[in-house]
């Protein structure tokens, strides 16, 4: 069997074990250190943006953003239907309601029309969302031109979920740093990795250091532990912060190395009756991972692609499956621009491909010729 090629596996560059071995030499073995500090204050030069907080997870720092903004039993939080259910089940945390915005085909990300017509129904109702969450997916930016005024009109603040766009940007500006407060993930699928673990990242210090208090269990500061507010053990660890410095040192190599693997892919399958995930206009993506959708009019399915890739020892993937269609969330609402489903098409028509940054050209030729065989066969 030849050797199996992943979906997107981490990438080290072999900087990491440097910062490593200092946290070992100064005993900084802890959820707090230099390399915890040092990895925030590298993310927030890379953003632009001026307060960031390293927590376990982007789950963890969605979680913190909602208590935050003050959301809280009964209240009501939009969010981006095509996604991960890490973007979303933090409102049930805070024992919300969760709302489900459809996707635009241009993006594949939240769709303005049906944002709005969310928020027409919600102020007749006289329920506004406390928070809005806009997840940026697969690498590509939302529309924030079209998203952020609408947002701004109804007074409500944006949590830019950017656990999988870390590296893109929109329109010159990066992704994680549209919203009020924004979220990384560093999963170790992600185009960067910490093993696991996010961060929060605003320009509110006022944000930040209360996410900070909460993910540090809400520990007041006096000489014995004192607990005024419920808390949470949420904070990144230094060693795993070490891990992050060393990886930031490449992030831009790894952006550059998706985006040709995408492209080859796209030469590749000329001819083939399926379409390379569409660019947004004013969009640099990060690549995180090539996905595509097999057209309409022709009678393969995904998993038929998918269990023939896998004969070959080649790992690939559905597109997300929509919120609105999970059993966990079954009866929650549920806004679209029109009357289909765009987020359930692009499911039911779409495949991830392997895009790790370490892949070669021999890896992607193997990918090609199976995917082309699985069209033949």
């Amino acid at each position: 069997m030849k050797r199996r090629i992943y979906l997107s596996p981490p990438h080290m560059n072999g900087s990491e074990l440097g910062f490593i071995e200092i946290a070992f030499e100064n005993n900084w073995i802890a959820p707090f250190g230099p390399n915890l500090t040092g990895f925030e204050d590298d993310m927030c030069a890379y953003l632009g943006l001026r307060n960031s907080v390293a927590l376990t997870s982007g789950t963890a720092a969605i979680h913190l953003a909602l208590r935050y903004f003050g959301v809280g039993k009964g209240d009501v939080v939009f969010c981006s239907d095509l996604t991960f259910s890490g973007s979303c089940n933090p409102v049930f945390y805070q024992e919300a309601n969760l709302v489900f915005i459809d996707s635009e085909y241009k993006s594949l990300n939240m769709c303005p029309i049906a944002l709005e017509k969310a928020l027409k129904a919600a102020g007749q109702k006289g329920k506004l969302p406390k928070a809005i969450i806009i997840v940026d997916i697969f690498g590509q930016s939302a529309d924030y031109s079209e998203l952020l005024p609408l947002c701004e009109e109804y007074g409500i603040p944006v949590i830019e979920d950017a656990a999988e766009a870390l590296g893109a940007e929109y329109k010159g500006k990066k992704c994680g740093s549209f919203g009020e407060i924004n979220i990384l993930s560093f999963n170790g699928n992600k185009i960067i990795t910490t093993s696991g673990g996010g961060m929060a990242v605003s320009n509110d210090e006022k944000a930040i250091k209360k996410i900070y208090f909460w993910a540090n269990q809400a520990k007041e500061d006096t000489n014995y532990y004192l607990h005024k507010e419920l808390g949470f053990n949420y904070r990144m660890s230094n060693i795993c912060a070490g891990i992050g410095r060393g990886q930031m040192m490449t992030l831009n190599e790894r952006v550059t190395r998706r985006k040709e693997i995408y492209e080859y892919y796209r030469n590749a399958f000329v001819g083939l009756p399926v379409k390379m995930q569409p660019i947004l206009r004013g969009c640099t993506p990060n690549y995180w991972l090539s996905n595509l959708t097999i057209n309409k009019s022709n009678g393969k399915k995904p998993d038929d692609i998918i269990s023939y890739l896998e004969t070959q020892n080649i790992e690939a993937r559905r597109m997300w499956f929509p919120m609105h269609c999970q059993p966990v969330f079954t009866g929650l609402e549920y806004y679209m621009a029109g009357g289909e489903s765009v987020s359930k098409d692009i499911f039911d028509r779409g495949i991830c491909l392997p895009s790790g940054s370490a892949m070669t050209t021999e890896d992607l030729e193997r990918v090609c010729k199976a995917f082309s065989e699985a069209f033949e066969g």
